[in-house]
């Protein structure tokens, strides 16, 4: 199960180089349901998500980069590109923040994942972060993949 909050970002009021980053990309084969490849540094998957805005199912599975090249000019839309940063918020939390690249350049991204329904909504953003569209499909990355 995957629960995660997103926001979007108008500026960061710090150097990303400072944090871990690592290139992302991904396209998606279906989007209802939502069946993803990705390529997230050396490693390949496909992912499966079931309906939902904060709470949804999700499944992943080891792919061979063979079989991810094979699977890609089979994607629907664009093929996403970004540099995700995982930025520390505390001892539990930590912001996925993606800068995406190409034709989805200057978009970004903050998501915080959660152990449980009750902690996301407790959860109060840092003051950088922008408007909260955890509710909203259009800023999935199976919806941006389409526009």
């Amino acid at each position: 199960m995957e629960i995660e909050r997103k926001y979007l970002i108008d500026q960061i009021p710090f150097d990303l180089s400072e944090y871990p980053s690592r290139k992302i990309e991904q396209g998606y084969l279906c989007t209802e349901p939502v069946v993803r490849i990705r390529r997230d540094g050396e490693d390949y998957y496909l992912t499966y998500k079931s309906k939902g805005l904060m709470v949804r199912e999700e499944y992943n599975l080891p792919l061979t980069r063979d079989a991810y090249e094979h699977l890609k000019p089979k994607a629907d839309g664009r093929i996403i590109t970004k540099e995700r940063f995982l930025i520390p918020l505390d001892d539990t939390l930590t912001i996925e923040l993606d800068r995406f690249e190409g034709d989805l350049a200057p978009l970004l991204l903050a998501e915080v994942e959660f152990q449980d329904e009750d902690s996301a909504n407790a959860f109060v953003p840092p003051d950088w972060f922008g408007e909260d569209v955890t509710f909203s499909s259009k800023y999935h990355n199976s919806t941006l993949s389409r526009i």
